[in-house]
């Protein structure tokens, strides 16, 4: 993995890309946060994003996180940003400060029970497969809403907006056109439902400034950051 100087000089390019995106379309930067992702990486990648000031992590794996947290320090906030299978449910509400990858009716009952058991509202984000991609995790645009009134019916889940990952692909307007679906899709959900959905967790270190100007206000950022990931099993 890279150096701590190495990571603070990435970081700083990444956050000039955010505010420079942020100016390009009338955005205030304060707006966007960025998520550094450390998943295959050692805890110290979690160290650096502390060290810098960044308050919150992305890892994909819950057994990963849940090794790693207890080595890093106890402010720093941590995010499930990767698949989540039912029986690694209650070891993600133990874990976890916020899951972004509820993208099913019964994960969200499950996630729910098992967080009023522990007393807690879970912050929750629902994962929605906006780019119509055979390859990605989430619900179909089309079940959206039937998925937040799922969530919604939790009290122990706290329903904070969408997230979604854009194909991989060449074209850039792939990754504008997924943007710009999930944002109308979140405009329509909370016209509908009442409630606010004020997160749209999106953009990744090659697609940033689309997902900025599609109104993003949550990054996950990790090659930029750290390097290419390390090889896993």
């Amino acid at each position: 993995m890279v150096t701590y100087p190495e990571f603070e000089r990435r970081a700083q390019e990444v956050l000039s890309r955010i505010r420079a995106a942020c100016a390009a379309c009338g955005r205030d930067p304060a707006s966007v946060r960025l998520l550094p992702v450390t998943k295959t990486h050692p805890v110290d990648a979690a160290l650096f994003a502390h060290r810098l000031g960044l308050a919150a992590v992305g890892e994909n794996r819950v057994q990963e996180a849940a090794a790693k947290r207890p080595l890093a320090p106890p402010d720093l906030r941590w995010e499930l940003i990767g698949h989540l299978q039912s029986n690694k449910a209650k070891l993600a509400v133990a874990t976890f400060d916020r899951v972004q990858s509820v993208d099913r009716a019964d994960l969200a009952a499950r996630l729910g029970r098992l967080a009023a058991e522990a007393g807690k509202v879970l912050p929750v984000l629902l994962q929605v497969n906006a780019g119509d991609d055979p390859a990605k995790f989430g619900c179909d645009l089309a079940d959206a809403p039937a998925l937040l009134d799922a969530a919604l019916a939790q009290p122990g889940l706290r329903v904070e907006g969408l997230m979604a990952i854009a194909p991989l692909s060449d074209d850039p307007d792939v990754a504008r056109r997924t943007f710009d679906a999930l944002r109308g899709c979140r405009d329509r959900l909370a016209a509908s439902s009442g409630r606010a959905l004020p997160e749209l967790s999106m953009g990744m270190s090659g697609d940033l400034e689309a997902a900025v100007a599609a109104g993003s206000t949550c990054l996950r950022v990790g090659s930029a950051l750290f390097g290419e990931r390390p090889s896993v099993a």
